[in-house]
This record gives C-alpha cells, structure tokens and sequence, in this order.
C-alpha cells in the first residue's frame, strides 16, 4: 500500500475502482476496509455490482473482460488497470494494462516506472 500511495500522491484526481474476488466473495465494504485511509477515500466502486450481477457468471469472465465491461458502464476519460492477471484482456485495451508478477507485483521497480509513466498520461 505505500507504494501505490506514493506513487498516487502527485495525483489527487485519480480514483480507484477495485477489481478483486475479495469484493465478490466477502463484500465491497470487506475489501475496502482493508486499505488505508489515503487509498480508501480514492476508491468509487468495484468491477462486480452485486445488484447487478450474477455472482457465479461475473467468475467466470477473465479478469480483463470484467474490467472492460465496468469502463463501459462508467466512461472514464482516462483509465488504466495494474494486475496479474493477463489472460482475456482485449487487443484494444491491452495498451491500458500494466502487468506485474504475483510475487512482486508494485514492489517491482519496473513497475512502479510504468505506473509513473501512465499516470503522466492521464
């Protein structure tokens, strides 16, 4: 966490939709308690709505297409998604993607300098 909060800092527009199965399997609420408060007060939603959506047929989209369909439903001017998981994402979203590896994730420098670097395109 104080990794993604010092590299959000110079950025205090950009917002944070949660895409994790920790909403879907425990809460939103759950998964949003579980950040600090500078991370929280950024968080506007997640990627599942449980309203909206079936529980079982959102698992079983790629963690890409449920990115996806929640930019659609919002219509961000700007976006882009950090995660592990690769698979399913479209060829025309691919460019919005920074991949990490599980096990280091934003503790990765490389990382961190593609996040810099996309945050400046915002």
């Amino acid at each position: 966490m104080p990794i993604l909060e010092n590299l959000l800092a110079p950025h205090p527009d950009v917002a944070i939709v949660l895409s994790t199965s920790w909403v879907r399997e425990r809460s939103f609420s759950f998964a949003r308690r579980c950040l600090s408060p500078s991370l929280k007060s950024r968080v506007i939603g997640a990627t599942f709505h449980q309203r909206e959506m079936r529980k079982d047929e959102f698992g079983l989209l790629p963690r890409g297409m449920q990115v996806v369909e929640d930019v659609a439903r919002r219509r961000p001017k700007a976006w882009f998604a950090i995660d592990d998981d690769y698979e399913g994402w479209p060829a025309w979203c691919r460019g919005n993607l920074i991949k990490t590896e599980g096990n280091k994730g934003l503790g990765d420098p490389r990382t961190q300098q593609a996040v810099v670097a996309m945050l400046a395109c915002l």
